[in-house]
Formats: C-alpha cells, structure tokens, sequence
C-alpha cells in the first residue's frame, strides 16, 4: 500500500500519525534508507522498517510519541546493544508525529446573515465547519467548500448530535427562542465542549442563564456561556461581527492547544 496515501487517507479520518523514516543506517540492518512506516493508536498500518525487534521498538516508540504530544524524534540505535538483535549494524530513525488534517472543529447553528459571513470568512482557515438550519434557502447560500458542510434539520437543536467535545459552537439562530434548546442540548449531551457562544447582549445571557437553569444545567456549566458573542471590536455589520467571532475562536482554540 502507498505510505503517503495512507498518511492522506488517515488524515481525512481525523487520525494522528507517527511517520518513522530510516534516515541513516550502518553495517547489517534489516531495511534500506529511506523506508517508512506509519503508525496510528491501532499499530503498524502501512509500510515496514524491515520486520522483527527494530520495527517493534520503534512502534513502541511511535506509540507514545502519540500519547506524549512529541511533534519529531530522532533515534540512533545500535542493533545488537540496544534492540537485542543479532545484526551488528546500526539504524537512524526519524519520528515525526503528523497531526489529523483539522481537528479544529466549528459548529454554527444559524445559516443567517451574519453566519453567511462568518462562514466565508472560517473558511478559509485550516477548520471543518458544520452549519446547522431549518431552513434550506439560507443553507442554500452557503458556499460549497470542502471544509464547509450543511445539515438541514426540523428543529435547530437536533444538530447538537454534531457536537464533540473538542468543538467550539456558535448559536446564531433565528432568535431566542430557537437559541435557547440549543444551548440546552449542547450543554446536557456535551458538557465538556470546548466553547459554547451565542450572539446577543448581557441582557440576553442573564435570562438565558435563568431559564437555562430552570431546565436543570448545573451552575458550573452555565460559567461556559459566552454571551455577547464576538470580541469588543468593529461595528454591527455582519460581514465586522463575523471578524470579532472569527477573532473569539481564534483566541480560544489557542488557549486549548
């Protein structure tokens, strides 16, 4: 199987990676410079350092590379002495740890005019994007990109089985009414959701906070309502409130890298 295709294909499947390359080898070893194997949580899944003891310690050694947040390591291991083989010669492995392709994650519930420029504007970051309507003329509108994905529901918060923990989400429905099961929703099903905003005023967030705990949210997750939505910056229209949300995100997701 081609490395490289699997590396891709894993990388579409939000998968983490180890590649190991054979980047120097000296006397009997049992793979040629170059080689490669890719190495997911699952184990070897494509490609081979040349079998036996080496390739084993070196998925080890990929393993928690995946679990220690390790980006690269390079290894120079003498085969006989420290891997127990018989051969005589010597390996240089590189680990690099090759990330998922996004796990940066955004759900907007809301295909309106502010999401419509919101929309355009995330897009153009390396982020997947799910937006969520009722709605299909302003779901419509919306670009057709790779990382962007529509989903048309009957009510608004049925698209709160879209949410992961790691996902930041923006309500910005039609109104109140409609904002409110959402927050609901995302804050029963996943409480440990990276950010939770939703567009609209102090006001606003007090009285949601009041009914929100009339259906039972514990005061500690109602501390992760974000309510006004969008950084203290430009004006009110939609194309300016989309740059202080897109800013929000931005500034959130790298306090939680």
């Amino acid at each position: 199987m081609d490395v490289w295709r699997t590396i891709n294909e894993l990388r579409s499947l939000e998968k983490g990676v180890v590649v190991v390359t054979v980047a120097a080898r000296r006397g009997s070893v049992p793979s040629e410079t170059g080689a490669k194997a890719v190495v997911t949580e699952a184990g070897l899944v494509a490609g081979t350092l040349g079998g036996g003891k080496v390739e084993a310690r070196a998925i080890v050694e990929a393993l928690a590379m995946l679990d220690g947040g390790i980006s690269c390591a390079l290894h120079t291991w003498n085969l006989q002495r420290d891997i127990g083989m018989t051969c005589g010669g010597e390996m240089t492995l590189l680990f690099e740890c090759v990330p998922a392709q996004s796990d940066w994650h955004i759900v907007i519930f809301g295909a309106g005019h502010v999401s419509q420029a919101l929309v355009r504007l995330l897009a153009t970051l390396r982020c997947r994007i799910d937006v969520v309507d009722e709605r299909d003329n302003w779901l419509r509108r919306l670009p057709e990109l790779e990382n962007v994905s529509r989903h048309r529901f009957d009510k608004f918060e049925q698209g709160a089985a879209l949410v992961r923990p790691n996902s930041q989400v923006v309500s910005i429905t039609k109104g109140h009414s409609s904002d409110r099961p959402v927050l609901r929703d995302v804050l029963c099903g996943i409480p440990e959701v990276a950010f939770l905003g939703v567009i609209g005023s102090a006001a606003k967030r007090a009285v949601l906070v009041r009914e929100l705990a009339a259906d039972g949210i514990a005061p500690a997750l109602l501390e992760k309502l974000v309510c006004p939505l969008g950084l203290p910056i430009g004006g009110n229209d939609p194309a300016e409130i989309a740059v202080s949300v897109a800013a929000q995100l931005l500034d959130r997701r790298g306090r939680h890298c």
